[in-house]
């Protein structure tokens, strides 16, 4: 009796966690939980560190952080004032094009799994989970934003599933970007025309609606041919290995 009351525990233990593994209906809350659990965690911590910051560090802090708030507004206002004049360009030549570009500062709240790093769980206000979304690190491209359960997952550029389109030395030649679960990134589908060489920079090309036309991504290591097409190694810029913050491009224009 008691053997056949312990297989049976065996066997609803096992069902219950193939069922919290594998099935939406039920992950997705429990990841909702989850993730609200650890921006609280956030929250408190990030409370805890500006406390003390402030107490020991206060003068020199405030001083760095005004300065640069400073340096952040100017150049706000430059590139404010920048697209207003593009729009009165546009209008003035009767254009219906508009540039109104939307960038927003995101937090981190965990990796999706121990052990691998190319995966993080964003904290995004106002998050649309129908959208892909760009995600930079200081002037580099980090990566991608996608919907996983309802939840904004964060693919980093090794990350096998994150891709976007490129453009690779002075010619601009075309080609995807995505990872490989390794240290470098691969842009395939570059025309065998375009003459390509090792040390040649890669930039988004902003044809995807991801990202802006021209943030870095990272420089060729090496070249592989292929028939009708050509095939690159790249090197990224993006190094960070415990990001806290990134920034998120919510719209191009």
């Amino acid at each position: 009796m008691n053997k056949r009351v312990f297989s049976f525990f065996i066997l609803l233990v096992a069902l219950s966690v193939s069922a919290i593994y594998y099935t939406n209906v039920v992950q997705r809350p429990i990841l909702q939980s989850l993730n609200t659990i650890k921006s609280y965690y956030h929250n408190a911590t990030q409370y805890l560190q500006d406390t003390y910051e402030q107490h020991f560090f206060q003068a020199q802090e405030i001083k760095k952080l005004t300065t640069s708030l400073q340096e952040y507004e100017n150049n706000h206002l430059v590139m404010r004032q920048l697209a207003m004049e593009i729009n009165d360009l546009y209008k003035a030549s009767h254009s219906s094009l508009t540039i109104k570009p939307e960038v927003s500062l995101i937090r981190t709240l965990s990796y999706q799994k121990f052990g691998n790093f190319n995966r993080i769980w964003m904290e995004i206000p106002d998050y649309n989970a129908s959208k892909i979304y760009g995600l930079t690190y200081k002037e580099y491209v980090a990566g991608i934003v996608i919907s996983k359960n309802g939840q904004a997952l964060g693919l980093l550029n090794r990350d096998i599933q994150c891709s976007y389109s490129v453009f690779v030395g002075s010619k601009h030649a075309p080609g995807i970007a995505h990872g490989n679960n390794s240290q470098y990134i691969i842009v395939k589908f570059i025309p065998s025309w375009f003459n390509i060489k090792v040390g040649d920079e890669v930039v988004t090309s902003g044809l995807d609606t991801i990202f802006f036309k021209g943030l870095k991504v990272g420089h060729v290591r090496s070249i592989e041919k292929e028939q009708g097409y050509q095939n690159v190694i790249v090197d990224q810029y993006y190094k960070a290995d415990n990001p806290n913050y990134f920034h998120l491009i919510r719209k191009l224009k």
